[in-house]
């Protein structure tokens, strides 16, 4: 597959922000006739390195992808109790599965210094029957560190996918408890698959998509089957997979969902927003992304944008897809 060439122009209004808030990380779906977006956010004033410490998910909604999204509530804001957790909730991706709407997204508890939030990330699990209704979250990490290995220190990043037999498939960001703390070991991914969307999930002993040259490999990963092949869009620190040499969004694929490798075409976009008028707009970043459906089609490209060094102005942007 050659992602890049299915990227369309985008538009301004393509772009989704709130006033005193960075927004970040989304998901969208079709629910009875509306689009709705979940998506992470916290106060500017904050910074933005406050996503570790701060963010929470909220849900907006629109006639359509392309049209103008707003604000309907926040689904989870802070906790005031001891939950794992009750400081911060981010990466939101949904999986919509029977009846049912499940959210996977990244939490936790801290004690508000930066690192310790950053080590106490798991990934939890979120299900609702209609979006602008209740949510019930599951009491406990639905992927949680192991004791030992890849991931004995903190997941996060989160994406899943169903499979043929009915199986979920999961794969996120692991750091391990080896190497020099804080900072951990290499970042990294893995793994796991759930007989059902809420668990629980049984890990692969092994991570995936190693760069060699560089413990930073990759994150953000995005998951998905088309044609009988699974695929990921996923962050790749150094380039070493899209044969860039720089911060770059690579495209992997996989037979079996446990044994990956770079596509043909590895390289699946860079940095830059191509508009309708034929500008480009060099960005700083361009990340976490996901795909929307209509009738199990690809039709946009979602991805967290900041468009400047200083991340002053952050979004969320739909890029339309052949």
């Amino acid at each position: 597959m050659n992602f890049k060439n299915r990227m369309l122009p985008t538009k301004l209004n393509y772009q989704f922000r709130e006033e005193g808030y960075h927004v970040w990380c989304g998901s969208a779906f079709q629910f009875r006739g509306n689009c709705y977006f979940i998506y992470s956010r916290w106060k500017k004033d904050l910074g933005f390195a406050a996503w570790v410490t701060d963010s929470e998910i909220c849900l907006a909604k629109a006639d359509h992808i392309f049209g103008e999204f707003h604000h309907v509530k926040t689904l989870f804001g802070k906790d005031e109790d001891d939950r794992w957790d009750a400081s911060c909730k981010h990466n939101p991706t949904v999986l919509k599965y029977e009846d049912k709407i499940y959210l996977y997204y990244m939490g936790n508890r801290g004690n508000g210094e930066w690192w310790n939030h950053r080590n106490n990330q798991r990934i939890g699990c979120a299900v609702a029957s209609d979006p602008e209704g209740e949510w019930r979250r599951k009491e406990e990490p639905v992927i949680d560190v192991s004791s030992h290995g890849f991931d004995s220190l903190m997941t996060s990043n989160p994406t899943v996918t169903q499979m043929p037999d009915g199986r979920v498939l999961a794969v996120y960001k692991g750091v391990s408890k080896e190497g020099e703390l804080p900072k951990g070991g290499p970042v990294i991914c893995g793994v796991a698959i759930a007989e059902h969307p809420e668990g629980p999930f049984i890990k692969e002993k092994e991570p995936i998509m190693q760069n060699p040259n560089h413990p930073w490999s990759v994150e953000d990963p995005f998951i998905w089957r088309e044609d009988g092949t699974y695929y990921s869009l996923v962050k790749d620190f150094h380039g070493y997979f899209t044969k860039t040499n720089g911060y770059s969004v690579a495209l992997f694929e996989s037979r079996d969902g446990i044994h990956w490798a770079p596509s043909d075409t590895p390289l699946a976009f860079t940095r830059e927003l191509v508009y309708e008028d034929g500008q480009i707009q060099k960005v700083a970043l361009l990340e976490r992304p996901q795909l929307y459906f209509e009738n199990g089609t690809p039709k946009a490209l979602l991805c967290a944008c900041a468009a400047d060094e200083n991340c002053t102005d952050t979004f969320h942007v739909r890029i339309p897809l052949k």
